[in-house]
């Protein structure tokens, strides 16, 4: 049963009574300046054209929860000044791997945190959702790889959404390395087989993404000189962990209804229940979480079309570019050292290509110029990357090689983990810079 706009706001609401540390001063009736009911100064405004607006409903959901942070996962990290954030770590941790009953003296924040994760979504078939992680198991072992950074660079595009990022550091090459390493072990830590279950180590590692939010939540809410929430709304809003969970399924979804087609196939629809149920363990509210092509679509664009474009040098070009120039292998090995520059030049193909709508210039105005060299390499591993797909995809149909082919794929995501080393998704509140060092625009 979906949510009413009414209820909605009344948890929006909640939060000042409930955690009064963070959102006490926060005036919750003031629209952020980050929201915007015009498409044409929005982040969405070059794809305005090419889809229908949105049904009202979903509009005014998706203002509604650009001021809600994670309830749940806000009232533990709440707790940093009692516990200090390592001994936090370390409960939910324990409480994710044994069961809540093995943290002595658990504070009742994180047992709330846990149950709550812990309750099966009425539509929730666990059976679909794990058979969409073995289906995802395959491009996150072979094609992920060489397209995280890509993706990740697009998340920095737009001031707004952007400035938690700069404030926790990330401009600084080695702190940029670690984001991309821990966004590309959650996404691969996720595909192994029962790794959503309670005790599962996809399931530990949402709750720790949840917990890493909430930490950057309340140490710019409390800390940060300048964080104007009548202009930022609420950092790292609920909304704004749609794009990173549904990308897949959006671009899924704009294929089919450019196809015609309004009816997901069985695998298709594992694989949107996988996506849709990894959302949930992360906090995004249900009624975010559209079950239907046309539903995934209307949403995502929904909160497109709700953020006002904005982009600044001194945050978005500084995050790119430390970004891109960052070292995500290991080592300094020769052949890491080669995938390392191989994998950079498909980073900007990527972020050009699926982010920037094609445009070159636009890609050099902030700092990641295309050059031929790049499309060169791409010409000579695009393929590669196909053909090992297609054979995979092959092997995975044929009923004597299928379960070889699904163990030979979970022993290299596990070898990918290993690469892209242990993630602490944590933050540290004594490197943020201040939000007034930050130029608006």
């Amino acid at each position: 049963m979906q949510t009413s706009l009414e209820q909605v706001q009344q948890r929006i609401e909640h939060q000042k009574a409930a955690l009064p540390v963070m959102y006490g001063d926060v005036d919750f009736s003031v629209t952020p300046e980050r929201y915007t009911e015009d498409v044409s100064v929005s982040s969405m405004k070059d794809y305005a054209k090419a889809f229908p607006p949105p049904p009202a409903d979903m509009v005014a959901r998706v203002k509604a929860y650009t001021m809600l942070g994670d309830v749940m996962a806000d009232a533990y990290a709440a707790l940093m000044p009692q516990y200090g954030f390592k001994r936090l770590v370390g409960m939910l941790t324990t409480a994710c791997d044994k069961g809540i009953d093995a943290v002595p003296d658990a504070p009742p924040e994180l047992a709330a945190l846990i149950a709550e994760m812990e309750v099966k979504p009425d539509w929730l078939d666990m059976d679909l959702v794990r058979e969409g992680a073995r289906l995802n198991r395959l491009p996150m072992a072979v094609s992920s790889p060489w397209m995280i950074r890509g993706a990740f660079l697009a998340t920095f595009l737009n001031k707004y959404t952007a400035l938690p990022m700069a404030l926790t550091g990330t401009l600084s090459h080695a702190s940029a390395a670690r984001r991309v390493n821990e966004t590309a072990t959650f996404f691969t830590v996720t595909t192994l087989p029962n790794a959503l279950e309670p005790r599962g180590e996809g399931f530990r590692a949402a709750a720790m993404v949840r917990l890493m939010h909430s930490m950057v939540r309340f140490n710019v809410l409390r800390r940060v000189k300048g964080w104007d929430v009548s202009v930022y709304g609420i950092p790292i809003p609920q909304v704004d962990q749609m794009p990173a969970g549904l990308i897949d399924v959006f671009l899924l979804s704009y294929k089919m209804i450019a196809e015609g087609r309004t009816a997901f196939t069985p695998e298709e629809r594992a694989k949107v229940e996988f996506s849709r149920y990894r959302c949930c363990l992360l906090g995004l509210p249900e009624d975010l979480l559209m079950d239907t092509p046309q539903g995934i679509v209307d949403i995502m664009n929904a909160r497109s079309g709700s953020i006002r474009q904005g982009f600044d040098d001194a945050t978005c070009g500084a995050l790119v570019r430390a970004t891109l120039a960052a070292y995500l292998p290991p080592d300094k090995s020769l052949g890491n050292r080669i995938h390392d520059a191989l994998e950079k030049r498909l980073a900007r193909l990527v972020l050009v290509k699926h982010f920037l709508g094609g445009n070159a210039q636009m890609a050099r105005d902030i700092g990641v110029p295309v050059q031929p060299l790049d499309y060169a390499v791409a010409g000579v591993l695009f393929p590669v990357i196909t053909v090992k797909m297609a054979l995979y995809e092959a092997a995975l149909k044929v009923p004597g090689l299928r379960d070889l082919a699904d163990r030979h794929l979970v022993a290299k995501l596990r070898r990918l983990l290993t690469r892209y080393g242990h993630a602490e998704f944590t933050t540290d509140a004594s490197a943020y810079r201040q939000a007034s060092a930050v130029p608006a625009e």
